[in-house]
């Protein structure tokens, strides 16, 4: 019965997020022609966009995914935003925080359409794994947005651990902040393995939390200091996620955000 239930669960789900997709869709493209002369950055568009996130978590009743830690005083402060990457469901929960980011993501999703159109018009940054040449397109594409004061965010894992366990992090978002001259700000995701496992589309009963630390300056720091840095911000990202570990929970009136 419990395994029925799941599966009925998980279909809402996704029900609700395509439907929230492609209602979002048209809104967007309407956003786009008449914010195109004060929305340059396209933040507040992308900001919109993230509220489907928003939406699909808070009808998901086996879902309670709340955010923590210190927000930025300024959302367009321009971070380099990074996080360990659990699940798929990493990108719902940290939609919820209340500062738009646009998102490195491997160019197959934003090829699926409806969400890859949303994403496109939203102005997320689409990379091709494997490929130098993408890249380093991408990584332009990333100064260009943060010189337009809205924030980007990247998984430096660049996929999800099987095992549960961090991967190593790979020097391009740190190399970005820099080049960029802006700060790393680290996001921390605990208890997202569940909901959504990996090579799996059912969801699980979780209790999810993102924890915003305290950015890293970069002011000063050179290409000799990628690496030193890249691996300061692990160990920062995996010991608060070692302090968190929130587990599952039984299924919640609703969610918090």
């Amino acid at each position: 019965m419990e395994g029925l239930i799941t599966t009925l669960v998980s279909i809402w789900t996704w029900t609700v997020l395509v439907a929230c997709l492609a209602i979002w869709l048209p809104i967007i493209v309407l956003m786009r022609v008449v914010l195109a002369p004060f929305d340059r950055g396209l933040y507040w568009i992308g900001l919109f966009f993230r509220q489907c996130a928003v939406i699909a978590v808070t009808l998901n009743p086996y879902w309670r995914f709340r955010t923590a830690g210190n927000r930025p005083p300024d959302p367009r402060r321009p971070y380099v935003v990074v996080s360990n990457h659990e699940s798929f469901a990493d990108i719902l929960l940290i939609s919820h925080l209340p500062w738009e980011m646009k998102w490195l993501s491997k160019v197959e999703i934003m090829r699926i359409p409806v969400i890859g159109w949303d994403m496109y018009l939203a102005g997320d940054i689409p990379v091709e794994r494997g490929t130098a040449r993408s890249a380093v397109k991408a990584m332009h594409r990333c100064q260009e947005v943060l010189k337009k004061k809205v924030s980007v965010i990247i998984f430096p894992e660049g996929t999800r651990s099987d095992s549960g366990e961090m991967l190593p992090f790979k020097d391009g978002a740190f190399r970005l902040a820099i080049d960029a001259g802006v700060p790393i700000l680290p996001l921390v995701v605990s208890g997202t393995s569940t909901a959504l496992r990996k090579h799996d589309w059912r969801v699980g009963k979780v209790n999810a939390v993102v924890k915003v630390l305290d950015p890293i300056e970069t002011t000063g720091l050179t290409h000799k200091d990628i690496k030193p840095l890249r691996d300061r911000v692990r160990a920062l990202i995996e010991a608060e996620r070692g302090k968190a570990s929130p587990k599952a929970i039984p299924v919640p009136a609703q969610p918090e955000t």
